[in-house]
Formats: structure tokens, sequence, C-alpha cells
């Protein structure tokens, strides 16, 4: 079954949009799958195709998903800071993206924290709850700790799903 996987910004435009093959769940979340040369739409009008087989996972009310790269790409894992995914029908995922980004790269395994200053300007303009602010910071902390051990799923969880046939 194929998913659209909808992020939003806080203010209810759309971020990105891209459609993914449900894969499967595990005890993490749901895994979906997409092909080198999916398209993702951008709400800025931007469409551009992916380089490299992708992973999603959306776990279960958490506010973060995560996206697993195939090989030769540098990251092995990328981040978003959301709100916990929302699942109206069981062929659509939304969530609201909240502009930080953690990502590792292949070669050490440092998590960077991105777009921080994004953060707080539209924490700002937006006026996001202090619930959140909360929940993005504390999401940050643990997926930090966990991207640098790595903890499940930034472990070998993701392997199995990045081998599942993607098309």
């Amino acid at each position: 079954m194929n998913v659209d996987v909808v992020l939003n910004k806080y203010g209810g435009t759309l971020h990105r949009r891209i459609t993914m093959r449900r894969l499967g769940e595990d005890e993490h979340g749901t895994w979906l799958g997409a092909p080198a040369g999916t398209m993702v739409h951008s709400g800025a009008g931007r469409h551009f195709a992916t380089a490299c087989a992708t992973v999603r996972l959306v776990p279960i009310d958490q506010w973060w998903t995560a996206i697993f790269f195939a090989e030769p790409n540098t990251w092995d894992v990328y981040c978003d800071i959301t709100t916990p995914a929302r699942w109206p029908a069981p062929d659509v995922v939304t969530m609201v993206d909240l502009d930080l980004d953690l990502q590792r790269t292949r070669d050490g395994g440092r998590a960077d924290l991105l777009d921080e200053d994004e953060f707080e300007t539209n924490r700002t303009a937006y006026g996001y709850p202090a619930d959140v602010v909360a929940g993005a910071r504390s999401a940050v902390q643990r997926l930090t700790a966990a991207l640098t051990s790595g903890a499940e799923p930034f472990g070998t969880a993701c392997r199995r799903w990045l081998r599942s046939p993607l098309t």
C-alpha cells in the first residue's frame, strides 16, 4: 500500500509531501520505503527526485520521524523534529515540521543539529506553545544520545527495512 507522507509547517502550509510504500511495522513504528528517483514535493513549489533509496520510520507518539538512506549517501540518517504523527487514513500520515533536524553521517556517527535559527524565528513568528517547544527540545536531547550511541532504531534495525523491496 502506498502512503502519502505530509509534513506541514506550524502555520499550516505544506513543507514536504512524498508518496512511499508501507513496508511494515515493528516495535519502533511504521516503516515506509521509496526507491531512488521518487519525487518529493515542496510547499515552496520546488520538486526534486531522491538520489538514493530511503526508508522512513514513523514512530508512535514521538516528536520526530527518521529517514534512513541507502549507500552511497554520505548521511545514514536524518531526523525531522515534528509533532507526533497522525494517521487520518491508512494511506495518509501527517505531522508538523518544527524546523529542527538532526543528521548523522556514515563516516563517524556524529549527530549534527541543524536549523536552530529557523526554529527560534518560527517559534516567535507562529507562537509555538510551551508544550510544543518542550516536546521539540526534549526530542533533540533524546535523539542526539540515541544517534550518537547507535541505540535502536538507529543501530541495525533499519538495515532490514533498507533491504526490503521498495517498489
